[in-house]
């Protein structure tokens, strides 16, 4: 698919814009709403003094993601009209991506509104969360299977590809829940997660222009510059959180970035830090229900850090150099694959 530089600049510039700008309106309507944290006991205790920053700010990244995508998909039909590629299902498999990312907000979405309205400060309970995310990951397998992804292998590096049949599917709806409540888990730190995934996203970016799928390459640009936009306000000291509605959709789209590009394993590769993330939760509960005793002085594992007396900025930095790392690893056998074909 030809994929003028053109039309991803407009697209990052429009996706920018539109999240820092509406910040300026979305900050105070939120305040007004008293939808401010509450920060909960288990957290390091210096984080009391951000209770009541205003949270779901994550609505930012969400609108420009959504607009920008969709301008990026139209200006790509008109430079491609006339060619042989099927823009109608491009524009199909973008819908599906993008929908299972706003189901999975909507989720986030429902477990902020019952923490600031209803007071209750955990939130849906992990029972009516997994439901959710066991149905919405089904959904999206669902159409992509009906779209013509029906393919049940999966490629690893050095290893070659795997053919998982029908325990492919379960596999994945666990896969895919993991890797979204993975990036959930990263939103505990000013700028942490939101940084992070713009280096995910503008390495996918490269990814899809490598592979030649426009559509996916002006959706990860729209990711990625929506999130910039979102920093304006939430690098320490944040403004305003993502919440769950942010974290959540995330989470989608970095699913849906990975799918899209046919290389399950570039989620994990490239999303290393988010893995890391859950496995240290992981590991501190094995260790301390069998022996009784902790890993970390705080899981997840940026909290461990913290405590140790790194920064906040530190941290981010820290954590988004090594998400960059794995992203490069993911771009430079991408290539390798392009080149051999």
């Amino acid at each position: 698919m030809q994929i003028p530089f053109w039309i991803n600049l407009i697209v990052g510039i429009v996706s920018f814009l539109t999240a820092a700008l509406s910040g300026k309106k979305l900050i105070p309507f939120l305040m007004r709403l008293k939808a401010g944290a509450t920060i909960l006991e288990i957290g390091p205790r210096w984080h009391k003094d951000k209770a009541g920053t205003p949270i779901m700010g994550g609505i930012m990244f969400i609108v420009s993601t959504v607009i920008a995508s969709w301008l990026g998909y139209g200006l790509l039909s008109v430079v491609n009209s006339g060619s042989d590629i099927d823009m109608g299902l491009q524009g199909l498999k973008l819908l599906t991506g993008m929908t299972m990312a706003l189901m999975f907000m909507l989720v986030g979405f429902f477990d902020d509104y019952i923490k600031v309205v209803k007071k209750r400060n955990l939130g849906l309970t992990a029972k009516q969360k997994i439901v959710l995310q066991v149905l919405i990951s089904g959904a999206y397998l669902f159409v992509l299977y009906v779209l013509g992804d029906t393919s049940t292998k999966i490629v690893f590096p050095f290893i070659g590809s795997i053919n998982f049949g029908i325990f492919y599917y379960p596999l994945m709806i666990l896969f895919i829940i993991f890797m979204v409540n993975s990036v959930n888990l990263s939103d505990g730190i000013d700028g942490l997660c939101g940084t992070m995934t713009t280096v995910y996203a503008l390495s996918f970016a490269v990814i899809f222009l490598l592979v030649g799928n426009g559509v996916y390459s002006s959706f990860s640009i729209a990711l990625a510059c929506g999130c910039l936009g979102f920093l304006v306000w939430n690098l320490h000291p944040a403004r305003v959180f993502m919440g769950d509605t942010g974290s959540m959709f995330l989470g989608g789209c970095v699913v849906a970035l990975g799918f899209a590009s046919g290389f399950h394993f570039l989620i994990p590769l490239m999303g290393i830090v988010y893995v890391i993330e859950s496995l240290s939760v992981i590991l501190q509960v094995i260790s301390y229900k069998t022996t009784g005793k902790r890993i970390f002085k705080m899981s997840p594992i940026h909290h461990h850090f913290e405590l140790c007396k790194w920064g906040e900025y530190k941290i981010v930095v820290v954590f988004s150099a090594v998400t960059l790392i794995g992203c490069l690893l993911g771009i430079w056998w991408t290539a390798g694959m392009t080149l051999h074909k």
